[in-house]
């Protein structure tokens, strides 16, 4: 997991399939000073990187909150899934970051992996155990992923798995419920 996410981090925008990344610029929107985001779950079939993708381009800002289950390191374990667009979402969190946004990754605990890069940079994105964030008006907000308050998983990380097989497992339940629905013609 460590290589995959250091491989990730590489400050290229060539993408594994040899096609070169986009370059867009971010457009259109407001400017916003910061923009907090979490639980991504890249390396996961629910992912919705390309609502993502979409945001990030018209959501310019002056720093980004990357808050924690970015990547789905408990799911990547147990089977890989990685398709284009999740690449595409790393590529456009780099170029935040190489085009002057202050990018800061706080791991969650699904992408507690991350955890052994605190203090590190990777393509300019800042890993932190937790921060602090300023607003424009002074007041000073802590920043910091949820699992830090949840005793399942400081406590009996089996349970913590557990309830993410079962979540997992009722994903998959709701979207053949849906397709299913959507063949008899419900809502």
């Amino acid at each position: 997991m460590r290589a995959a996410f250091e491989a990730l981090a590489a400050n290229s925008p060539v993408m594994a399939n040899g096609a070169m990344a986009d370059q867009d610029e971010d457009s259109g929107g407001q400017r916003f000073r910061a923009v907090f985001v979490s639980d991504i779950h890249l390396g996961t079939a629910g992912c919705q990187a390309e609502a993502l993708l979409d945001f990030l381009k018209h959501h310019p800002s002056d720093y980004l909150y990357l808050v924690g289950d970015i990547v789905d390191g408990w799911q990547l374990r147990r089977r890989w899934y990685w398709p284009q667009a999740h690449n595409d979402v790393v590529q456009k969190l780099l170029r935040r970051a190489r085009k002057g946004c202050k990018v800061t990754f706080i791991p969650g605990n699904h992408d507690e992996f991350a955890r052994a890069f605190v203090g590190h940079q990777f393509g300019g994105i800042e890993v932190h155990e937790d921060t602090t964030h300023t607003t424009a008006d002074g007041r000073t907000l802590w920043i910091t992923h949820g699992d830090y308050f949840d005793g399942v998983i400081q406590c009996a990380k089996w349970l913590a798995y557990l309830g993410d097989n079962a979540y997992e497992f009722t994903l998959k339940l709701n979207r053949h419920l849906n397709y299913l629905r959507g063949r008899l013609g419900l809502p």
